[in-house]
């Protein structure tokens, strides 16, 4: 093998790019807080969200009253927190809460805004979630979950629970119990990113109990904060 090519000596700052958020030209955000290394796709559209570091959207996704950890993927045209119509009310076309649109001097019910508010959706770190999956108000994404495409998300999912269908209901979980427990005790995705560097070769070659093995022994390395 030829040798490896000597290491610039400006090598510890050129191995990270630039941190900023990537937002698409045909994003719409709105009250939206996004964190390092954050990818927005083309006609995403969020409202009262905050997407974690290095979580993306792809295009067209939409999402209302969420809060979305790190390293999250989220396919094309996901809707999070999909509006819930009044079914109590006489009709639940919007006319009952949104009059304004249609008649003057009728104000918004501002009773079903804070509703939607307080069943804000909230998902974990490193979760996938397939191809115009859908989740309902209120519901709570553990980490490293799955969400299969399609799927509508109506209850609670677990930590690296694998979930699809409609309504969506447990397949497999990615890991055994015990495996799961150790991802979410190492909390690897809010490692400085000096150590997220170094660790991803390991990801890329070893088997998740390798992995554990090697880098919970690097217990000051990997209980660090990410700043």
């Amino acid at each position: 093998m030829p040798p490896e090519s000597p290491r610039p000596e400006n090598f510890d700052a050129l191995r990270f790019r630039p941190s900023e958020p990537r937002i698409s030209t045909t994003a719409e955000l709105k009250r939206t807080k996004l964190g390092r290394y954050a990818e927005i796709g083309p006609r995403v559209v969020l409202r009262d969200v905050e997407v974690g570091d290095f979580s993306y959207f792809e295009r067209g996704g939409e999402a209302i009253h969420a809060t979305i950890g790190k390293f999250c993927s989220i396919a094309a045209n996901v809707r999070i927190n999909a509006l819930a119509h009044p079914m109590q009310r006489l009709t639940t076309h919007k006319v009952s809460y949104r009059p304004n649109e249609y008649f003057r001097w009728l104000a918004v019910d501002q009773t079903v805004a804070e509703s939607r508010k307080a069943q804000r959706v909230v998902i974990g770190h490193d979760v996938w979630i397939g191809h115009g999956a859908i989740l309902m108000p209120g519901v709570f994404i553990g980490d490293g979950a799955v969400i299969g495409g399609g799927a509508v998300v109506t209850k609670d999912v677990g930590p690296y629970a694998v979930v699809a269908g409609v309504p969506a209901r447990p397949i497999r979980m990615r890991f055994e119990a015990p495996v799961a427990a150790r991802i979410v005790s190492l909390g690897w995705w809010d490692w400085p990113l000096e150590t997220l560097f170094d660790a991803i070769p390991d990801m890329q070659a070893l088997p998740i109990e390798a992995f554990l093995d090697k880098w919970e022994a690097q217990s000051p390395a990997s209980s660090a904060t990410a700043k």
